[in-house]
């Protein structure tokens, strides 16, 4: 049966792109000159920050462009339509494709707060991821109650910075935290180390799921530098499958059983065949590589993993291989690989031969679920 016009759908991968104010308005004043600001250069409005410039604005965020326009980054704020950074104009859109509510990732700041990570003033970076959860949380949230789910990003490079940050956003109304999908390539210890234990006791204990957004960890697939991009975005899911596997042979689920993680942006046709590899791997290997000898990796994921598509019909067809709990949707708005303002149209399409209730579960439940968001 079809996706039915009575189903609300929920996203749990947006983006967003931030203006200005966000910072300017939050920095406390004898910070406020170095904080992040627009500025505007031969016609192009262009981030400052660190002594750097950053050369966009909104990375891919071309929704109402022609596709022959999508390689072309929006310059200047009018290159954007406003739902793009204007949460009441977001809503807008949300309502003219049929979407209930949506999880928005940050755009500057790089899915996973990498900007300010990598910044050389780390008193200011702290603020600055501060003031951007406040932003998102109160402000973009605050908008719409009900439509937007709360995320915060943490200031990783501190661990104690880094807990006290999950603590404030908590109770701050946070549903999820976006943490990278690999810290070792930011050069942090891995998911194989102690280090970020008390992080995941706090996400654990409140019941909030670290969302792992592809590339957050600031590394994308890559072939050849003479490549065509074509090749990366083809692989953006390949590093979802890194982090599948270095979270199910890690010791982190079987000290937090009750820790979940949402795979962002990372599309779910590879789970299949991804589970069946690690089973296979883990019953001829588990003896002598240091891995756990109890739990089989697949039963692993399906208490604590959770994928989610775009487009993916071979991931539908093959949905009970994953479990349908696991999977939830998103429109990934404003960027090319989204539908809009087609989405719920498409997934409808790509919906049609599944039964009502596994509808229901995959368009709206099991986010709900997972997020702990009524609307």
């Amino acid at each position: 049966m079809p996706l039915q016009e009575h189903h609300q759908i929920v996203s749990v991968d947006d983006h967003l792109v931030e203006h200005p104010r966000v910072w300017q308005d939050r920095i406390p004043a004898q910070f406020r000159d170095e904080a992040p600001r627009i500025k505007e250069v031969n016609g192009m409005h262009l981030w400052h920050y660190d002594g750097q410039v950053f050369p966009t604005i909104g990375l891919n965020a071309v929704a109402g462009k022609p596709r022959d326009q999508w390689g072309l980054d929006p310059v200047r704020y009018e290159d954007m339509i406003p739902g793009c950074y204007d949460p009441a104009a977001r809503v807008k859109d949300m309502d003219l494709d049929g979407e209930q509510a949506a999880l928005c990732f940050p755009s500057f700041p790089g899915f996973g707060g990498g900007t300010f990570f990598r910044a050389s003033d780390k008193k200011l970076a702290a603020l600055c991821v501060q003031a951007w959860n406040d932003f998102y949380i109160d402000e973009w949230c605050g908008t719409a109650p009900g439509r937007f789910i709360p995320l915060a990003i943490l200031p990783v490079w501190d661990i104690d910075l880094c807990v006290a940050e999950a603590r404030r956003a908590i109770e701050k109304g946070a549903r999820t935290i976006s943490f990278p999908d690999s810290p070792v390539p930011l050069g942090l210890p891995s998911f194989h180390t102690d280090h970020w234990d008390r992080v995941f006791a706090v996400a654990e204990e409140a019941g909030m799921p670290l969302s792992m957004h592809f590339g957050s960890s600031g590394k994308a697939p890559s072939t050849a530098d003479d490549a065509p991009f074509a090749v990366a975005i083809s692989l953006f899911g390949c590093n979802s499958m890194y982090t599948t596997a270095d979270l199910l042979f890690s010791p982190v689920f079987h000290k937090f059983p009750g820790l979940k993680v949402a795979l962002s942006e990372g599309g779910i046709g590879w789970i299949p065949y991804m589970l069946e590899r690690l089973d296979y791997t883990w019953e001829r290997h588990k003896y002598y590589t240091g891995v756990n000898q109890e739990v089989r990796p697949s039963d692993l994921f399906r208490r604590h993993i959770w994928g989610c598509f775009i487009d993916d019909e071979f991931g539908i067809a093959n949905r009970h291989w994953i479990g349908v709990d696991r999977i939830t949707w998103e429109c990934d708005y404003p960027h090319s690989d989204s539908n809009w303002p087609l989405a719920r149209k498409r997934a409808a399409e790509t919906l049609a031969d599944v039964p009502d209730d596994e509808v229901h579960q995959i368009v709206e439940l099991n986010a709900r679920k997972l997020f702990r968001f009524d609307g």
